[in-house]
């Protein structure tokens, strides 16, 4: 099987391949069977060219067993048709990275059916940043760290803010520019900005593209519904931000409206927004949603009659519901989100998240936990 290892640029899906590479050498495979290519790397242009590509590789290899790496996949143009020909040598064993969901599921899954695993990558996980950070002493401060950005290198910038800004801003630019402008176009990168500004402003909230558009318009900007359904899909095919539609869990059939959108990297969030630190509540769902897809749960948004469940988490092992709160220490609100979760009749385990210091509590089965301790205790 072709192994594709997926995600926004600069989440780690390089370094991964190279300790794939790190692992042959240690199980004795020599250099010469390990061929890696950087397509990013301007020494590399040539090889964009997929024949130069293929005959390279195939140079390289002769009739060896040979590992073949190929970082950033989709900077050669019309690849699938390469890929599925050196598919076709049996001693090559092939691993690519990319960071555009669209070239990678759509056109490869066209030519490669059947025949390739994918592996998602996300920036770090809470618990991945306090290991590297540092103690699990003080989740509170790690956790405020954390939300500054997940992505790996930050780490090695001490927490300088300035540095940490100009870091996020080459990723967003990059972003934009080489994955979802370059996929679309025609499209305006100033437009582009002020419908992912919506987006991640309206972090845990329902919208529709009519919302936005008419949004726009209100702003003197003119953006057809069309127009918009197609930025957003090239933001979630480059990764920067993830869709969670919604389900009716009474019904058991997904909703084909009003989707809730989160941020790859609530630092991001801040880059576009500003506003550090407000809007607790729901940058912890962000948090906890990411979270949820790293567990490999596919995440919705639960509709229960009039009653929303933050999310319904569906693996092979059965489903889990959470609640997200900053807190519930007012009784009202520990009322409200208990609410929706009481009326699920099934016996699958049901979580309320906060924030809140408290030790854990039970309500009739529907268990109230620290998120922090929930994030760093991941499995």
């Amino acid at each position: 099987m072709i192994k594709v290892i997926t995600g926004i640029r600069r989440c780690g899906k390089s370094t991964l391949m190279e300790l794939f590479q790190a692992e042959l050498r240690l199980d004795g495979v020599p250099d010469a069977q390990i061929i890696a290519v950087n397509l990013e790397d301007f020494a590399n242009i040539e090889l964009r060219d997929p024949m130069k590509l293929h005959a390279y590789i195939l140079s390289r290899a002769g009739n060896e067993r040979a590992y073949v790496f190929l970082d950033e996949i989709q900077n050669v143009r019309d690849f699938p048709p390469m890929i599925d020909s050196l598919f076709l040598r049996k001693n090559l064993d092939l691993y690519l990275t990319g960071s555009n969901a669209y070239m990678l599921s759509g056109e490869l899954a066209t030519h490669l059916s059947g025949r390739y695993v994918t592996i998602d990558m996300l920036p770090l996980s809470f618990s991945e940043y306090a290991a590297f950070t540092g103690s699990r002493d003080g989740l509170s401060a790690t956790y405020r760290r954390y939300l500054e950005t997940s992505f790996p290198y930050a780490t090695e910038l001490g927490g300088d803010r300035k540095a940490i800004e100009e870091y996020l801003s080459g990723i967003y630019h990059t972003v934009v520019l080489k994955d979802v402008v370059g996929r679309l176009k025609n499209a305006d990168p100033m437009m582009l900005e002020s419908v992912l500004r919506f987006v991640y402003s309206s972090t845990g909230s329902p919208i529709s593209t009519k919302k936005i558009s008419d949004t726009m318009g209100s702003d003197g900007r003119k953006l057809d519904v069309r127009t918009v359904e197609k930025y957003l899909s090239a933001f979630v095919d480059s990764y920067i931000v993830y869709q969670a539609r919604r389900y009716d869990i009474r019904g058991k059939q997904h909703l084909k409206t009003l989707e809730k959108y989160y941020a790859v990297d609530i630092g991001l969030r801040y880059y576009l927004l500003g506003g550090r630190y407000a809007d607790t509540g729901h940058i912890l769902e962000n948090v906890i949603y990411l979270e949820l897809l790293r567990r490999e749960y596919d995440v919705y948004i639960g509709k229960l009659d009039e009653l929303e469940v933050d999310f319904v988490a569906v693996n092979q092992t059965g489903t889990l519901y959470v609640q997200v709160a900053a807190s519930v220490r007012d009784e009202h609100t520990l009322a409200r989100e208990l609410r929706p979760l009481q009326k699920i009749r099934d016996s699958y385990p049901k979580l309320i998240l906060t924030l809140d210091d408290d030790p854990p509590a039970d309500y009739e089965g529907i268990r109230r936990i620290n998120a922090l301790e929930w994030l760093i205790d991941s499995p």
